[in-house]
């Protein structure tokens, strides 16, 4: 496959394809700043190379800012922004409320000045992403399962309303909402017009679940892609000795194609029921040498092409 067979569309008559993107955790950052992190500049320098185009914003900080600085960069190298991220802990409390407000008004003011369409928002873990420490129970109890979902819809409106983005919610690793029961029940709590779900692929397998399955269940609540893989073997290890997923991630999140689930199925899947989805890969590499992102990116965009057409790069 040659560099310029993504960008070619699918033949007349068929619908377009996933926009295929890419992100700053596929380069091992997980923080606005780090001295073991490459540097945003290399970053985006290195997302073109891999043939990329689309981009989430990542921590905030870590890239400029400043919308105009930031456009600038990413014109420099033709690329766009997809979306953005923040973090919550609505099952905590109302008080959490001002702590996820505090980071909306600077990630989706961010996010709509360059172009964004989205906010992923990824729950707070019950287990220490830093030091692996238990820091609460495992699961929920009914009334902060209620307490969760209220807070969600009242951010998803918020989003909608002053910043015209829309809510994707990131069932995650060593969160309270990872099983595929577990992100049911927040389907069922929750609104459809302000909380929808950022599909991860490899944090839903980390459990068992089986992607394509909730998206034929809920074609209507799949809202954005995150594309990841995760090795089962080694899973079973990391789930059986209780190994923190910040410390497993490195390994047990692996390059495709090495790893399940596949990516086919689910792309055509989720390109039945919007081509205009986003499917970002996100490939968690904390602490990753520097010089193992590009490589590794370029293969996975490959590989993703190759998996089928209902995929493009614009």
């Amino acid at each position: 496959m040659t560099d310029s067979a993504p960008d070619q569309r699918p033949a007349a008559g068929t619908a377009p394809g996933l926009r295929i993107g890419t992100a700053p955790d596929s380069w091992g950052v997980w923080f606005p700043d780090h001295p073991r992190q490459t540097p945003w500049e290399r970053f985006l320098d290195e997302v073109q190379a891999a043939g990329y185009h689309w981009i989430e914003l990542g921590p905030y900080g870590y890239l400029p800012t400043d919308p105009q600085r930031l456009l600038d960069e990413l014109a420099k190298r033709d690329l766009q922004i997809s979306g953005g991220t923040v973090f919550t802990g609505f099952h905590k409390g109302p008080e959490q409320w001002d702590r996820a407000l505090e980071q909306v008004e600077k990630v989706a003011t961010l996010t709509r000045a360059v172009g964004g369409e989205h906010i992923v928002v990824i729950p707070d873990l019950w287990r220490s992403d830093a030091t692996g420490e238990t820091l609460e129970a495992r699961t929920l109890t009914d009334e902060q399962w209620e307490t969760l979902a209220a807070g969600h819809d009242r951010l998803g409106r918020l989003l909608l309303d002053d910043y015209g983005l829309r809510q994707q919610f990131h069932s995650h690793a060593d969160s309270h909402v990872g099983t595929h029961r577990e992100v049911e029940r927040l389907l069922a709590l929750t609104d459809p017009r302000y909380l929808n779900l950022c599909l991860d692929t490899g944090h839903f397998a980390y459990y068992g679940g089986d992607s394509v399955a909730l998206i034929k269940e809920h074609p209507d609540r799949i809202g954005y892609l995150h594309l990841k893989q995760v090795d089962p073997q080694l899973l079973f290890e990391v789930l059986k000795n209780d190994v923190a997923f910040a410390d497993a991630a490195i390994d047990v999140m692996v390059e495709p194609p090495a790893g399940s689930p596949d990516f086919a199925p689910i792309i055509e899947a989720v390109a039945a029921i919007d081509p205009e989805i986003f499917a970002i890969v996100e490939q968690d590499m904390p602490g990753v040498d520097i010089d193992v992102p590009l490589g590794i990116a370029t293969r996975t965009r490959e590989h993703i092409f190759g998996c089928s057409p209902l995929t493009r790069i614009r």
